[in-house]
């Protein structure tokens, strides 16, 4: 794994998006997500020019040993309407424990999730039958999926919404 930048602590806007959500298991979750990330393409193709930045990868909840729900998206400047598949959306404004990497999204996610527990801070997070429930946690896609084919070479900024401190 290559940090680019970080970990570190930035504040995020509130930012509009459309996506494609699904609960698939883990087993398999990043077949899925490419495949969500080539219809969400072709949508947008469809439509007007609409001005878009970062493909993203959100993680609603996580269990690594069952389903997993999670959303394919790319940031946009204005609130879009969906179709029912898909659906717009906001990434949720505040502060946010961020890293930037290349390859090795499991490490990444390792060292980011024991930096915020080191650093005495703590991810909005909860526990709920069905897992792992965060606020907001993110992978956005720096490099465009669609001009590097070769995943281990895009540059990934991983985000975890932070609780509010008491």
């Amino acid at each position: 794994m290559d940090i680019v930048e970080g970990p570190r602590i930035v504040m995020k806007p509130e930012t509009p998006y459309v996506g494609i959500r699904l609960v698939t298991p883990f087993r398999g979750m990043l077949a899925v997500r490419d495949k969500l990330m080539v219809e969400l393409y072709d949508w947008l193709d469809k439509r007007d020019p609409v001005d878009v930045g970062s493909t993203f990868f959100r993680l609603h909840v996580i269990d690594m040993n069952g389903p997993m729900d999670i959303e394919v998206g790319i940031t946009t400047k204005q609130t879009l309407d969906g179709d029912g598949r898909v659906r717009p959306g906001t990434l949720p404004a505040g502060k946010y424990a961020s890293l930037t990497y290349i390859n090795h999204a499991r490490r990444a996610n390792q060292l980011l999730l024991t930096w915020i527990r080191d650093n005495g801070l703590t991810a909005d997070r909860w526990n709920e039958p069905a897992g792992d429930r965060f606020a907001c946690r993110y992978e956005a896609y720096l490099t465009d999926p669609r001009s590097q084919p070769m995943k281990t070479k895009w540059q990934v900024e991983l985000n975890i919404r932070l609780a509010d401190e008491a």
